[in-house]
């Protein structure tokens, strides 16, 4: 029988701040799908549009600013503030597309984590 260490396992080397924004933003993009063209779509924008500009400046923390390219544009294209009027298989297109650059944004944009003092 094999006896365990007792000693803690090492912590993971990256931090992923961009991970929790991710997967919102995907649920909401996902969870809007319905609402397309609906009263609640702004709803959507707002938080799509902030999560997007969330994932931005974490990607630009991380010095990986082709990251932000891509979120800065889906920030823009759910402003709420100036929203598009695109047709709405053109809006579901992007919703998926969307969640999709969401969630590998959330998955590939990570800092080294910093190690304790001892």
């Amino acid at each position: 029988m094999a006896s365990r260490s007792s000693r803690p396992a090492d912590p993971p080397q990256r931090q992923r701040n961009a991970l929790a924004p991710g997967i919102l933003g995907a649920a909401a993009l996902v969870a809007g799908i319905p609402l397309i063209g609906g009263e609640f779509a702004i709803v959507i924008s707002f938080i799509v549009a902030i999560l997007a500009l969330i994932i931005a400046w974490f990607a630009i923390q991380a010095r990986q600013w082709w990251w932000a390219v891509p979120m800065a544009a889906i920030a823009v294209l759910w402003n709420p503030v100036y929203p598009f009027s695109l047709d709405q298989p053109v809006w579901l297109a992007a919703h998926v597309i969307g969640a999709a650059t969401f969630i590998a944004a959330g998955t590939l944009v990570w800092v080294p984590r910093a190690q304790a003092a001892r």
